[in-house]
């Protein structure tokens, strides 16, 4: 099957970066978007920022300005620039890739942002 594999999570201080990855592997044909979703104990999962084949994008209110998403189409991988990074940003980050009909998911990365 497809699978996603995100890497690039792990602990980090407030003000500081990292920068998440996630590649696509396995039987796919083509992968319209790809995003980033983060979700925390007792929290709905949340967009944190998604990027079109085409490179349009969009983010989610709490991070734009800090965030930026982007991806190698020819690799069918999806990157996260996290700058500026919060406590508040602390969370399980999610790869989510869509090529229709079918939407695949990573497994999710640990973000631990200390203050």
């Amino acid at each position: 099957q497809v699978q996603l594999v995100e890497s690039g999570g792990g602990l980090v201080q407030a003000g500081g970066s990292l920068r998440l990855s996630c590649a696509a592997s396995g039987k796919i044909f083509s992968i319209n978007l790809m995003g980033w979703y983060r979700q925390s104990p007792g929290k709905q999962r949340e967009l944190v920022a998604a990027i079109t084949s085409s490179g349009s994008t969009d983010y989610g209110d709490s991070v734009k300005g800090r965030f930026t998403v982007s991806r190698d189409n020819a690799k069918n991988t999806a990157f996260l620039q996290m700058d500026n990074l919060k406590p508040e940003d602390t969370s399980v980050y999610y790869c989510s890739a869509r090529s229709i009909p079918r939407i695949y998911w990573g497994r999710g990365t640990q973000v631990t942002v200390s203050s």
